[in-house]
């Protein structure tokens, strides 16, 4: 592949990933304009309900019924937790949610990798591998004095064994 190529590659490549961040930045701002016409309802609402001249429709709180206490079972052998409940999305909702888990991905990620380039973990790190080869190599030592005895309790041994069999 010419350097030619690889230029038009690695440009192509950017002005797609330019692309889709600039089709995520469109889908979250029809989100953030929907949701602000939600709570601009809402407001609207709630100030309708606060409103001291305003009838309300519903009755007061004494002659509400009574709701029964829910009871919370903790641990159970045999009884099964019941399946949650599927929640389905709308495309510009589902690519919503999408685009914020990768970013909040990719933001992690970025945070680790800087807290891992960190010069205190560096440090640290450079600290621990010194002290890791210095116990690699008296571990090397010690075993090659424990060979070296070996061998020679061998060589004695090999050595006695000759000379009982020559008398």
């Amino acid at each position: 592949m010419t350097s030619d190529r690889a230029v038009l590659l690695a440009v192509g490549v950017l002005t797609l990933a330019c692309l889709l961040l600039l089709v995520g930045l469109v889908r979250t701002r029809r989100s953030a304009a929907r949701t602000a016409a939600d709570l601009a309802a809402l407001r609207r609402r709630l100030d309708d309900l606060e409103d001291p001249g305003h009838r309300r429709s519903e009755p007061p709180v004494a002659s509400r019924p009574a709701v029964a206490p829910v009871e919370f079972l903790i641990t159970g052998l045999g009884h099964q937790a019941p399946e949650p409940e599927r929640v389905h999305l709308d495309a510009p909702a589902f690519a919503d949610v999408v685009l914020k888990e990768s970013v909040v991905k990719a933001a992690s990620f970025v945070q680790g990798v800087r807290r891992g380039l960190a010069p205190a973990t560096r440090n640290r790190i450079r600290f621990e591998m010194r002290l890791e080869v210095r116990r690699a190599r008296k571990q090397r030592r010690a075993d090659l004095k424990d060979a070296q005895r070996e061998l020679r309790a061998r060589q004695r041994a090999a050595v006695a064994a000759r000379t009982r069999e020559a008398s």
